[in-house]
């Protein structure tokens, strides 16, 4: 009885489902990170117009400005080179049919999709992705750009700012990976998932469909999505080699990218990183990360700064509600630090708050032990936790070849940073302007801040 209740423990263990997972062996030459978002604006370029066979982008939205204009013509000019190229965008349906929060009237990016495709006889297939019927409910959160053999990943979109093409950037991660299993594995989820129905729609028609004519194609969608997981064989991994597991996920039910965030916190024996832009964790991370720091768990969590939020309005800039949203993070990063001094006074638990000038933070990620590191597009919030369809990389570096390369990512983005280790550091709901003070305290009155938390 002994000796079953122990094999239960073992082979129940956070340690032993990751273990368990299969990965694809990847050569750790084959491995590089880019930590400066202009390197990955080259490099994206590069390769986009040294496509031999493939290009599939995935993003949340691609938009109608200096960057995104240049992106697409460096695409239109792989096509024109060679008109067989396979070449399929990927991004939210409902992102794409609507302007930028708190702007005036403008031309939506899906007109502009349109517009390139009547232009051109042969022209890249833009597809909005629906995930919900309202974007408040759920969006296309997909990452991933593939390009012939070679994997892209960014939590970025393209635009001026995610690919700092002007004057103000939004720091994410940019991991290279050269590996034609791994980018068979992300392009074949794409080329079948997405088609198995019809709420996928081609930009490139002059009406598209709204998302009330297509809700019963969205809801069986859905259900794929919510059933559906990157397919690739299981691999030996030699000591020139680490193992990468693609993982996706929809929803809270049967969500293996959500359980392996869970298995991987409860996993770690000595050190954890955690970065997220916003501090809104869902109540399943928020009780693995107190059971580690119970266990002595050194965690670092890199979190931006209100005003590194992409929401936070400026001085001077039009007012708009949705500018209380980096306040609202930061009332819960402050009842978060009063909750635990303890464990900041005893060294185990470090706050570093991101910020760069007018620049903008968008690090998600996980890594623990030096070992298992998950790059993700995953904001550890309630909303990625439920709502929005999620990827990431789980890589397994068993034998620390990518140590360098992680540790000199990690320095980069703390050198931007400042410790938090006590509550008196970080404002009050007092502190804050008197627009934005008054719609948290509207949202209070009326008890809607556990709705307001699952959709933020």
């Amino acid at each position: 009885m002994k000796l079953l209740n122990s094999m239960h423990c073992l082979f129940g263990s956070a340690k032993y489902k990751i273990g368990n997972l299969s990965k694809i062996a990847v050569n750790a030459d084959s491995y590089n990170i880019l930590e400066d978002p202009k390197v990955f604006r080259e490099r994206l370029l590069a390769n986009i117009r040294n496509a031999k066979s493939r290009i599939c982008i995935c993003a949340l939205y691609w938009q109608n400005d200096e960057m995104g204009q240049e992106v697409m013509q460096a695409v239109n000019e792989a096509v024109a080179a060679n008109p067989k190229l396979y070449v399929r965008i990927y991004v939210d349906f409902h992102r794409a049919q609507r302007g930028l929060v708190g702007k005036t009237k403008q031309i939506v990016n899906s007109d502009w999709y349109r517009e390139l495709a009547k232009k051109q006889l042969i022209h890249p297939i833009i597809y909005g992705v629906p995930v919900k019927r309202r974007e408040i409910f759920g969006v296309f959160h997909l990452k991933g750009f593939i390009i012939d053999d070679t994997v892209l990943y960014s939590g970025a979109s393209i635009n001026n700012v995610y690919l700092y093409r002007l004057d103000k950037y939004r720091i994410d991660r940019y991991h290279e990976i050269n590996s034609r299993e791994l980018a068979d594995s992300l392009f074949y989820y794409c080329a079948d998932v997405f088609h198995r129905h019809n709420a996928v729609q081609d930009f490139a028609q002059d009406t598209i469909p709204t998302s009330k004519e297509l809700n019963l194609e969205i809801k069986k969608q859905r259900r794929e999505l919510c059933r559906t997981n990157y397919k690739i064989s299981d691999a030996e991994i030699n000591s020139r080699q680490v193992g990468i597991t693609p993982l996706v996920g929809l929803g809270k039910k049967n969500n293996i990218l959500n359980s392996t965030i869970i298995n991987l916190i409860e996993a770690a024996e000595e050190e954890i990183t955690i970065c997220t832009p916003y501090f809104n964790f869902p109540g399943h991370v928020l009780k693995a990360v107190n059971k580690a720091l119970s266990k002595g768990v050194t965690i670092t969590i890199i979190v931006g700064d209100k005003e590194a939020n992409d929401f936070f309005i400026h001085d001077g800039e039009p007012y708009n509600k949705v500018g209380a949203v980096p306040y609202i993070y930061e009332m819960n990063l402050r009842d978060f630090v009063n909750s635990h001094t303890k464990q900041i006074n005893e060294g185990i638990l470090k706050i570093r708050l991101w910020k760069d000038g007018l620049n903008t933070y968008h690090v998600k990620g996980i890594s623990v032990d030096h070992r298992y590191h998950l790059i993700t597009g995953n904001n550890l919030n309630p909303r990625a936790w439920g709502l929005d369809l999620e990827n990431g990389l789980l890589v397994d570096d068993e034998h620390h070849l990518l140590l360098e390369k992680i540790t000199h990512e990690r320095n980069y983005l703390l050198s931007r940073t400042t410790p938090i280790t006590s509550p008196s550091e970080l404002q009050t709901i007092d502190d804050y302007p008197e627009d934005y003070r008054k719609v948290i305290l509207k949202v209070r009155k009326l008890g809607a801040q556990w709705l307001l938390r699952k959709l933020l």
